[in-house]
């Protein structure tokens, strides 16, 4: 923790954590929640999305449309997230309505009345349906199943419509009770926030300890090798994932991989936008991502083709694996993705969310608040020797699993089979 930031635990076990910026007036207030899809059981997948939207439903103190009413009335917007491994509730005030955004979302997290959930599971059924329509946000959850198989790493965060539909109500706020603890609670502050004021409001509108259960995730059960996932559908694109286990949040290799990840494929400078978008036309949508989790991450690339260019597109896909390994990166590229990972942690820092989900994101994992000076000198030791090493153990071929929708399996496999023998054989 450097001198920017101060941490204050209570009694109760609520940690809050804020980052004063004395040349703003809005503050970014977050509730971070150490709950998510990933520490569901089969019979619950689906209960942190769930209970995220009941929140909103209303307390004891504020109603649902009161809810609404007091944020439009500040003229700011209150928003909530689900995660593999966290839940949080956030909004952007300005000073003077910070106590009472306060007030209103601390009754939200520790004392909800989970009432309406009827109407809610309704909402979230037609969420799932919205969803099951939207191929090309479907198919990374389709690679998750094809790299964690049955780990629920591999679910979709959103939940199973059975679990929505027929979860009892007791069981929902047994479900809040556990992860809901204040031990397992992170509140998070950045901006024209004054760290002792706000330890004040926690320490009266938090209540005393609860049960100290806090969710945590056990090795993942990954499936022998690679796998692949189709789900035929008639669309007018083929929605196709290549990815593999990646590293943790903890990992120290995380800022090559996020060099690496920005040379391959995070950028419109990068290899596959240039090669696949740029210069032959194969693809309106190319990129690769990586995601990091306490104790695994996961690596993949993305590309949505028509029929007609689909085996081409994972032909130049195949090869730009291939250059990765013989050459990951030129000099060139090295110095450009460095420079351009530097940009964007100072650019951050204009913003008081993403000080603030840095903030609580960070602490709910027991993370280090690394300083930034120290990010960038991270950054710029990266060096060619760790981004091969990196990609030889990645991305190795025999490694990747692969998903896809479309409408015709065969030509789904043809491109794999454009990719090399070791996709080619996966089952």
């Amino acid at each position: 923790m450097d001198e920017q930031h101060r941490l204050t635990t209570l009694e109760s076990g609520v940690r809050i954590v804020t980052e004063a910026m004395p040349s703003v007036r809005s503050v970014s207030l977050g509730f971070w929640i150490g709950t998510g899809s990933r520490y569901e059981a089969d019979e619950q997948a689906g209960l942190s999305h769930l209970l995220e939207h009941l929140l909103f439903k209303g307390t004891a103190k504020y109603g649902s449309l009161e809810i609404d009413q007091i944020f439009d009335g500040m003229g700011a917007e209150l928003n909530a997230g689900t995660g593999k491994e966290t839940t949080s509730v956030y909004a952007r005030v300005i000073d003077d309505h910070l106590a009472d955004a306060f007030d209103v979302m601390a009754d939200m997290v520790f004392r909800p009345t989970l009432s309406d959930i009827d109407s809610e599971r309704e909402v979230i059924l037609e969420e799932i349906a919205m969803y099951e329509d939207e191929p090309q946000e479907k198919v990374f959850d389709l690679l998750g199943q094809a790299v964690f198989g049955e780990d629920p790493l591999g679910r979709a965060i959103i939940g199973r419509a059975a679990v929505i539909s027929d979860t009892p109500p007791a069981e929902i706020a047994s479900f809040h009770h556990a992860r809901y603890a204040p031990s397992n609670i992170v509140i998070a502050a950045a901006g024209a926030v004054d760290h002792d004021a706000l330890v004040e409001l926690a320490a009266e509108r938090t209540g005393p300890a609860g049960d100290p259960h806090a969710a945590s995730p056990s090795a993942p059960q990954l499936p022998d090798g690679p796998r692949r996932r189709f789900e035929r559908k008639d669309t007018e694109q083929y929605h196709v994932c290549l990815g593999a286990t990646g590293i943790s949040r903890h990992d120290e290799r995380r800022f090559a991989l996020r060099v690496l990840d920005t040379i391959f494929g995070g950028t419109s400078s990068s290899r596959l936008f240039q090669e696949i978008r740029e210069r032959r036309g194969l693809a309106y949508a190319v990129y690769s991502f990586t995601s990091a989790y306490s104790d695994t991450g996961q690596v993949g690339l993305y590309i949505g083709t028509r029929g007609d260019n689909l085996v081409q597109a994972m032909s130049v896909v195949g090869s730009e694996l291939t250059r990765s390994r013989e050459e990951p990166a030129t000099a060139e590229e090295l110095t450009r993705a460095k420079e351009n990972l530097k940009g964007r942690v100072v650019l951050a820092l204009e913003s008081t969310g993403a000080r603030m989900n840095r903030l609580g994101s960070e602490i709910l994992a027991g993370a280090p608040l690394m300083p930034i000076d120290e990010a960038i000198e991270r950054i710029d030791a990266v060096s060619l020797a760790d981004l091969g090493e990196l990609t030889d153990e990645l991305w190795a071929p025999e490694r990747l699993s692969a998903a896809g929708i479309g409408p015709d399996q065969e030509r789904f496999d043809e491109a794999m089979a454009a990719l090399g023998p070791a996709l080619a054989e996966t089952g």
